[in-house]
C-alpha cells in the first residue's frame, strides 16, 4: 500500500508541474499591426433628379436633390465593399409562374470617402464619391486593437 501511495502522490506532483508550465501567466506578449502591400481606391457615384424632388421652391429641391444623389453615390460605395442581399421568391400554379418577388438591399459603414465631384447635368444632380482604402486601414488602426503577435516572452 505504500507503493501506490508513492506512485499517485509522484503522478499528482507530475500533474502540478506539468500544468504550471502551460499556465497563462508565464510568459508576456508582444503585438504588432499587420499592414496590408496594396491600398485600393474604389469610386461610386449618385445620381438624383432635380424636378421630382417634393418641394415648391427651385433652391430646396436642387439642395434635396444633392442629399439624395450624395446618398445613392454612398449605396454604391457599399455594394462594392460589403456586397448585396439578394433574394427572390416565385410561386407557381398549374406549372405556370404566377408571382414573382425579388429584392435586394446593402447594408455597411462607410469611413473615409471623399466627394470628388457634386454638379447638375440637366434635371439630374450627380455625385462622385471616392473611397481610399489606405485612409480606411488608418482610420480603422486608430479605433481597433487588431493586430499579430510580434514576440512572446516566457518567464
Amino acid at each position: 500500500m505504500n507503493n501506490a501511495l508513492i506512485k499517485i502522490l509522484f503522478a499528482t506532483v507530475t500533474l502540478l508541474a506539468i500544468s504550471s508550465c502551460s499556465s497563462i501567466y508565464d510568459k508576456h506578449v508582444q503585438w504588432q499591426a499587420v499592414k496590408p502591400e496594396t491600398f485600393p481606391i474604389i469610386r461610386g457615384i449618385g445620381y438624383a433628379p432635380i424636378s421630382l424632388q417634393k418641394s415648391e421652391h427651385k433652391t430646396q429641391r436642387m439642395l434635396m436633390a444633392i442629399k439624395a444623389s450624395k446618398i445613392a453615390a454612398y449605396v454604391e460605395l457599399a455594394e462594392q465593399v460589403y456586397g448585396q442581399q439578394v433574394s427572390s421568391k416565385t410561386t407557381m400554379a398549374d406549372m405556370l409562374i404566377s408571382n414573382q418577388q425579388l429584392a435586394a438591399s446593402v447594408q455597411g459603414l462607410i469611413r473615409g470617402a471623399k466627394v470628388v465631384k457634386s454638379y447638375p447635368v440637366g434635371d439630374t444632380y450627380t455625385t462622385e464619391l471616392q473611397l481610399d482604402f489606405k485612409d480606411m486601414y488608418e482610420l480603422y488602426q486608430a479605433s481597433s486593437n487588431r493586430k499579430e503577435i510580434k514576440g512572446v516572452v516566457y518567464f
